[in-house]
């Protein structure tokens, strides 16, 4: 089957996911502008990966009219955003309000945490991640997760991970 990742990234972790499943199933990662550019229809599955950003991926709705557009193609979304995955309830929360999952033949999705770029991120986003690190801190009634959610996000870091497109190769390969 012929295969493309798309990716919408703005840090480069996005990116650098896009490209391990493209290298891991043999096919093409482009960036968002590029793919927007190129004939999709040729493709039998098509792969997207965006960014979280305050509960919501970047440019979602234009994935899933591309799954109204070409109804007999397999589609998958891999979603990256700064919050480790172990553990975490709020991640299947907010996959599931972004990208819910009708025919698990047909589609599948994914997390795949990433980590902070400061020095990548537009000014505003930058911002409004350090004010939350700062009310996060600040909380009176601040929980444990609270305040290990303030000292990770206050500086930059790396938790991307190979092992979270396993299962992602595993479903594309299957075909």
């Amino acid at each position: 089957m012929k295969t493309i990742i798309i990716y919408n990234s703005q840090t480069g972790f996005t990116k650098r996911y896009g490209d391990w499943i493209a290298e891991s199933v043999g096919c093409q990662s482009v960036s968002l502008n590029d793919a927007q550019k190129m004939n999709l229809s040729e493709f039998d599955q098509i792969v997207f990966g965006s960014w979280a950003h305050a509960g919501s991926f970047l440019k979602i709705q234009w994935f899933k009219s591309l799954m109204v557009k070409f109804p007999q193609k397999r589609f998958a979304f891999f979603g990256v955003g700064a919050s480790p995955l172990e553990n975490n309830p709020e991640i299947p929360v907010v996959m599931e309000k972004n990208f819910p999952i009708v025919d698990s033949k047909k589609c599948f999705r994914c997390y795949c945490p990433g980590g902070i770029s400061y020095a990548k991120m537009k000014w505003l986003d930058r911002k409004l991640m350090q004010l939350l690190s700062k009310m996060l801190m600040n909380k009176k009634d601040a929980t444990e997760d609270d305040k290990i959610m303030a000292k990770m996000i206050s500086q930059d870091y790396d938790i991307s991970d190979k092992k979270y497109i396993k299962e992602l190769t595993d479903w594309l390969s299957s075909c």
